[in-house]
C-alpha cells in the first residue's frame, strides 16, 4: 500500500511538474516569436502606408540569431518560473492525496494543508475536503456513542426480561398476573424504545412518512386533553389550555405523538402543579407550547436538551420508564414539518417548550368544514 501511494505521488508531481514546464516553455517560445514577427509584421504595415519610412531590408541572418538567442535565454527563466509554481501547486496537493489514502484506510484524523493560501481554488479545495472529513469524523463518532447507548439502553430491560422469564422457568418466581404484566411492561418499554429510535431515525435520513392537512390545533388539543386528564389528576398535575383557533398544515397522528411527549416529560421532571398548553399566532409562525411550573432545566442540560438519551434527571426518568428519546422525537417531528422546537424559562420559572409551525397560508378548509 505504501509503494502504491508513494507511486501515485510521484506520479502526480512528475506528470504535472512536467506538463507545467511544457507548457510554460511553449508559452514562452510563441510569446517571443509573436512579438517578434507581429513587431515586423506591423513595421512593414507602416511602411505600405508611408513609403518614406521604408526600410533599406528585411529580416536578415543577425535578426534571426538575436531571436535564438533571446528565446535560449527566456526558457530557462520560464523553466524556473514553472518549478517554483508546480511546487506551489503540488504541494497543496501532494498532502491532499496523503490524507485522503489515510482517511481510506480508517484514520479519519487526517488533514491536509493547504500551504499557500494565495492559490485561491487550491486553499478553498483543502478547505472543503478538512471540512468534509471532519464531518465523517463526526458522524463516526456519533455513531459509536450512538450505538453503545442503544446498546445501554436495551440491556437493563433485556436483563431483567431474561432474569424473570428463567426464575419462572427455575420455578423461583410464580407466573402469576403481577409477574406477566411486569414482564409487560418492560416489553411496552422496548416497544416505545424502538418507535422512538425509529422515528428519529427516518427524521434525519428525510424518509419519515407524513400526511398532511389542515388541521385545527384547538380541536386536536382539546380531545387529547380529555384523555390524558384523568392521568394527570392521578399524579398531581391539572391542565390548563389557553387555545386560539388556528390551522396548520401537519400530520395530525404525528403532532399528537409530539404534544403527548412533551405532557409526559412535564410529568416526569416538573413540581406537581399546572402543565399549560397553548396556541398563539406569532409574526408568521403558529406556536404550541408545553409550559410546568418548575423547576426547569440547569443551563448545562439547555445546550444539549434535545439531544438522544439526555436526562434531566436519569434515576426519576428510568423510574417513571423514559428512554432519554422524547425531545429527541418531537424535535425530529418538527423539523420533518419544516418547523423547529424551542426551549425557554416559562414565566412562571419553569420550563417551556414550543413548537413552531409556519402558518398555513389560502383557503382553511378545516375551519370552513
Amino acid at each position: 500500500m505504501a509503494t502504491g501511494f508513494r507511486r501515485d505521488v510521484m506520479g502526480l508531481r512528475t506528470g504535472l511538474s512536467r506538463q507545467i514546464l511544457v507548457a510554460m516553455s511553449a508559452i514562452t517560445v510563441m510569446a517571443g516569436l509573436l512579438v517578434f514577427f507581429g513587431t515586423y509584421l506591423a513595421y512593414t504595415a507602416i511602411v505600405a502606408f508611408y513609403p518614406m519610412s521604408e526600410p533599406e531590408g528585411g529580416l536578415t541572418s543577425v535578426d534571426f540569431a538575436i531571436v535564438g538567442v533571446l528565446i535560449l535565454i527566456t526558457l530557462p527563466l520560464a523553466a524556473v518560473v514553472s518549478v517554483r509554481l508546480a511546487r506551489r501547486i503540488l504541494e497543496p496537493l501532494d498532502t491532499l492525496a496523503r490524507s485522503a489514502r489515510r482517511i481510506t484506510a480508517g484514520d479519519l484524523t487526517a488533514r491536509a494543508s493547504s500551504g499557500d493560501r494565495a492559490l485561491g481554488e487550491t486553499a478553498g479545495l483543502i478547505d472543503d475536503f478538512n471540512t468534509m472529513a471532519q464531518r465523517l469524523q463526526d458522524m463516526a463518532a456519533d455513531m459509536a456513542l450512538w450505538n453503545a447507548t442503544i446498546a445501554h439502553e436495551l440491556r437493563t430491560p433485556l436483563t431483567i426480561l431474561k432474569g424473570r422469564l428463567q426464575g419462572m422457568i427455575d420455578g423461583v418466581f410464580e407466573p402469576d398476573e403481577r409477574s406477566l404484566q411486569g414482564l409487560v411492561l418492560q416489553v411496552d418499554g422496548l416497544a416505545r424504545l424502538v418507535e422512538d429510535l425509529r422515528t428519529v431515525t427516518l427524521a434525519d435520513s428525510g424518509h419519515l412518512d407524513l400526511r398532511l392537512e389542515p388541521i385545527r390545533l384547538a380541536r386536536e388539543i382539546e380531545q387529547m386533553a380529555d384523555l390524558m386528564a384523568h392521568d394527570l389528576r392521578a399524579g398531581g398535575f391539572r391542565l390548563q389550555l389557553e387555545l386560539a383557533d388556528l390551522t396548520v398544515l401537519a400530520d395530525a397522528i404525528r403532532i399528537r405523538q409530539a404534544l403527548l411527549a412533551l405532557v409526559t416529560n412535564a410529568r416526569r421532571h416538573a413540581i406537581k402543579g399546572a402543565i399549560t398548553i397553548t396556541v398563539t399566532a406569532r409574526d408568521e409562525t403558529v406556536v404550541l407550547g408545553v409550559a410546568d411550573e418548575g423547576p426547569g432545566l440547569s443551563q448545562e442540560t439547555t445546550t444539549r436538551v434535545f439531544d438522544p438519551f439526555v436526562r434531566g434527571d436519569p434515576a426519576r426518568s428510568r423510574e417513571l420508564g423514559g428512554n432519554g428519546l422524547g425531545l429527541s422525537v418531537v424535535r425530529a417531528i418538527m423539523e420533518a414539518h419544516g418547523g423547529r422546537l424551542r426551549y425557554r424559562t416559562a414565566p412562571e420559572g419553569g420550563a417551556l417548550f414550543e413548537m413552531i409551525f409556519m402558518k398555513t397560508t389560502g383557503p382553511d378548509p378545516a375551519r370552513d368544514a
